[in-house]
């Protein structure tokens, strides 16, 4: 998985700010853990849009979602979600179509 407009922290493991000239960055393996009843957390995370691909159009299916939308990941985060929002940070699952 990769992410565009942000970086990956892994001395802080949360959301830093892309270095100069590094459009795309890789995320660390991610396990999804269902939990029963879980409280989302108010502060402190991303909630970043995963696609597909780069392009982040596709046409829309009947939930009113991109057909390229794959799902929305929490990321922690020091700085506020309007920053990342701002940014157009984004997560894909290929660089190439």
């Amino acid at each position: 998985m990769f992410i565009e407009g942000a970086r990956w922290d892994s001395t802080t493991h949360a959301l830093g700010h892309s270095k100069p000239k590094e459009l795309y960055t890789e995320l660390p393996l991610i396990w999804l853990v269902p939990v029963a009843d879980r409280k989302q957390p108010e502060t402190g995370i991303y909630n970043c849009p995963v696609y597909k691909v780069l392009s982040r159009a596709g046409t829309l299916s009947t939930t009113g979602h991109s057909t390229n939308f794959v799902m929305y990941i929490e990321l922690p985060s020091v700085d506020p979600e309007s920053t990342w929002i701002k940014a157009g940070v984004a997560g894909f699952l290929a660089l190439r179509y």
